[in-house]
C-alpha cells in the first residue's frame, strides 16, 4: 500500500522510487521488494532473481540467499583483523594506532601527523590525514558523527553490515612506491580462485584528481572494461608481490562464491585492506554492459545450477 500510494503522489516513477529510497519508511519494505525496485532505479533493469546471470544479479541473489554468520565479521574492519591473524598472519594487518567507541574519545592531540579514521561498521567513511596541522578537525568529527549513526545495512540490504558494533579505528598512514599516494590492489575471487584484479588510484579524490580503477588479468594485461570509474589510461606495473597477494587472497576467499580481497603494497611491506562481499552493493555498471555477464558466468551460486 505505502508504495503505491508514492508512485500515485508522484507522477515520474523514476522520481518515485528515488523518492521513496532515500526515506526511512524505505525500511518497511521488504529485502527483495526493495533491491527490485533499487535495481531497476540504478541499473534500468528488471532484477532477475530466479535465474540470475550478470555480476550485479548474482550479487542481489547472494544477499538475499548465502548470509554465513561469519559474513558480518568479515565486513567488521575492526573484528576482520582477528580473521587475519589467524588466517594469514598479523604481520599483514595495517598498524593500529586506536579504537574509539564514539568520536568524543578521540584525543585528537594525540594522534600522529600523518593517519587515516575509518568507521568500522560500513563503506567510504574514511578521513585521510596527510597532515594533521591543515585537518579541519570540526569537519572531520561532523562527517564522523554522521557516519556512526548510519547503518549500511539499510543502504543495498548487505545483510552483513546490520549488525555490525560502529567503532573507529585510526590506522597508521602509509603510501606505496610513489611517496604521494597508495594504490589498492582489488582481488575478484570467484570460488576461491583469483580471476582478475581492479586496480584503484588517486583514491584520496581531491585536489581536482579523479578516482581510476584499471583491470587486470591474471596475466596481467588489462581487460577492456571499466565499472563506476574510468580508466586511467596508462598501464601500471604488475606488483612485486603479486604473486603473495593472489596466493592469500585465495585463502581468505575459501569457501565462498565470490569475494573481493584488497591488498596494499609499500616499499617495505604488503598489507591487508579489507574484505568485500558485495562491490557497490551489486548496482554498479559494467561498459561495456557485455563483461557484467562475463563476471556473472564466474560465479556459481551455491546450492544453484548455474545456465
Amino acid at each position: 500500500m505505502i508504495v503505491k500510494n508514492i508512485f500515485k503522489w508522484i507522477k515520474n516513477p523514476k522520481h518515485a522510487v528515488r523518492f521513496m529510497l532515500r526515506l526511512r519508511i524505505s525500511r518497511l519494505i521488504p529485502d527483495e521488494k526493495f533491491l527490485k525496485l533499487k535495481y531497476k532505479y540504478l541499473i534500468g533493469k528488471n532484477l532477475n532473481l530466479n535465474n540470475p546471470r550478470s555480476f550485479n544479479e548474482k550479487l542481489q541473489w547472494l544477499k538475499l540467499h548465502d548470509r554465513k554468520p561469519e559474513y558480518t565479521k568479515f565486513a567488521d574492519k575492526y573484528e576482520v583483523r582477528e580473521h587475519i591473524r589467524k588466517t594469514i598472519g598479523a604481520e599483514y594487518l595495517i598498524p593500529l594506532k586506536g579504537v574509539y567507541d564514539s568520536v568524543d574519545e578521540i584525543n585528537w592531540d594525540d594522534l600522529p601527523k600523518s593517519f587515516v579514521l575509518k568507521c568500522t561498521h560500513g563503506s567510504s567513511s574514511n578521513i585521510i590525514c596527510v597532515d594533521k596541522e591543515a585537518l579541519n578537525v570540526d569537519k572531520a568529527k561532523k562527517s564522523l558523527k554522521k557516519w556512526m549513526k548510519k547503518n549500511w545495512y539499510w543502504f543495498g540490504r548487505e545483510w552483513q553490515y546490520k549488525n555490525i558494533k560502529p567503532r573507529i579505528l585510526c590506522e597508521s598512514f602509509i603510501v606505496d612506491e610513489s611517496g604521494i599516494e597508495l594504490k589498492d590492489y582489488k582481488f575478484m575471487c570467484f570460488g576461491g580462485k583469483v580471476k582478475c584484479t581492479f586496480v584503484c588510484m588517486n583514491r584520496n579524490t581531491k585536489n581536482g584528481q579523479v578516482l581510476n580503477i584499471d583491470i587486470y588479468d591474471t596475466d596481467w594485461k588489462l581487460m577492456p572494461f571499466k565499472r563506476y570509474a574510468p580508466n586511467s589510461g596508462r598501464l601500471t606495473p604488475r606488483p612485486r608481490d603479486y604473486d603473495k597477494m593472489v596466493y592469500l587472497a585465495e585463502i581468505l576467499a575459501a569457501d565462498t562464491a565470490f569475494i573481493r580481497v584488497d591488498f596494499y603494497e609499500t616499499n617495505e611491506q604488503l598489507y591487508f585492506g579489507e574484505l568485500t562481499l558485495h562491490p557497490q552493493s551489486g548496482f554498479g555498471k559494467f561498459s561495456p554492459e557485455s563483461y557484467d555477464y562475463l563476471l556473472g558466468s564466474w560465479i556459481n551460486l551455491p546450492n544453484k545450477a548455474n545456465d
